[in-house]
């Protein structure tokens, strides 16, 4: 097993034992079969969890019953701190800096988020760091990293105390070279880390994905920081916008959060939109194909107007007009 995985295994399994902790505490004597459905894991992975944490000090009671037993934690009073080692207490300080999985029941939310309480049993050390790191990370949607946590740490520290960075980056076309930048903030997508940095040699903003950094490097030089409004809106003109033929704006006929229940954040940037009449939300996105575009469009099931590019407009009306003759219309 890779050093990788195995550390993406470890750092799953600490989170997890953090949530069931959290889901025992708040609602005691949960069947066994409802504890492992709520932790997305097999009874089997919930009876091994239990007995590590039996095996730390917690006491752990479970009744019998048709649904695999009921299982109770001892009395909060008695209850002993939860020993992690650095890399597990870190992959805690991502759960929970990043936002909730899509359909996380609300309660099971709001008991890993009252875990970053267990901040003042850290060690002042790994305090600083869990502090650091949640002050200079944004979401986009929720993040498995898949990059080393010691260079998340790294970047987010050199955020928060305004040091510059130097690093070797790959694009996605596979250029690499040297880069030098002062770190803004680090932005989590759904599948990725990414730093949003000035780039001294381009004089400009640019977005790195953190897995294509290496060979990062302190550089010790502090800097004044630069105004920046949204740096999470420049990460989703990155990832959704940039890489792409076509850069397609569309105006729909709906509010904004019943688009965003349809477009992942990935795919579209989602903003309401001013008008006279109605409510809109405006979608912005890239696209290499016209053809993928209009599909994307028509497959929302929700009236809409193309802005840009007039090419998508013209095909759309092209591709009306052979629907229309193909179904014997006029």
């Amino acid at each position: 097993m890779s050093a990788s995985v195995h550390d993406g295994l470890m750092s799953d399994a600490a989170v997890r034992l953090l949530r069931l902790l959290g889901l025992l505490q708040r609602r005691p004597g949960l069947p066994g079969r409802q504890l492992a459905g709520d932790l997305g894991v097999t009874e089997r992975t919930l009876r091994r969890d239990v007995e590590r944490l039996r095996s730390l000090g917690y006491a752990i009671t479970a009744a019998p019953g048709a649904s695999g037993g009921g299982y109770r934690l001892g009395s909060p009073g008695s209850l002993p701190p939860l020993p992690l080692d650095d890399a597990e207490t870190m992959a805690v300080a991502l759960a929970l800096a990043a936002p909730a999985p899509t359909g996380l029941a609300r309660s099971e939310a709001a008991a890993l988020t009252s875990l970053a309480k267990l901040d003042r049993l850290l060690p002042a050390r790994l305090r600083r760091q869990v502090t650091t790191l949640r002050a200079t990370t944004l979401s986009i949607d929720h993040s498995r990293p898949t990059v080393p946590t010691e260079r998340l740490v790294v970047l987010a520290e050199c955020c928060h105390v305004r040091e510059k960075v130097r690093f070797r980056y790959q694009t996605g076309d596979g250029r690499g070279g040297g880069r030098q930048v002062e770190p803004y903030r680090l932005v989590a997508t759904e599948q990725n880390w990414y730093l949003v940095a000035h780039d001294l040699e381009r004089s400009d903003w640019r977005t790195f994905r953190v897995d294509r950094m290496c060979d990062l490097e302190r550089t010790g030089q502090t800097f004044f920081p630069r105004e920046l409004a949204d740096p999470a809106r420049l990460v989703a003109q990155a990832v959704t916008v940039a890489p792409y033929r076509y850069r397609v704006v569309v105006e729909v006929a709906a509010p904004a959060d019943e688009v965003s229940r349809l477009v992942p954040a990935s795919a579209s940037m989602v903003e309401p939109a001013e008008a006279e009449t109605g409510v809109r939300t405006r979608l912005t996105f890239g696209a290499r194909r016209l053809d993928w575009a209009a599909a994307f469009l028509i497959d929302l099931g929700l009236p809409f107007f193309v802005q840009e590019p007039a090419e998508l407009r013209e095909h759309l009306l092209t591709l009306g007009r052979r629907l229309i003759a193909a179904n014997g219309g006029d």
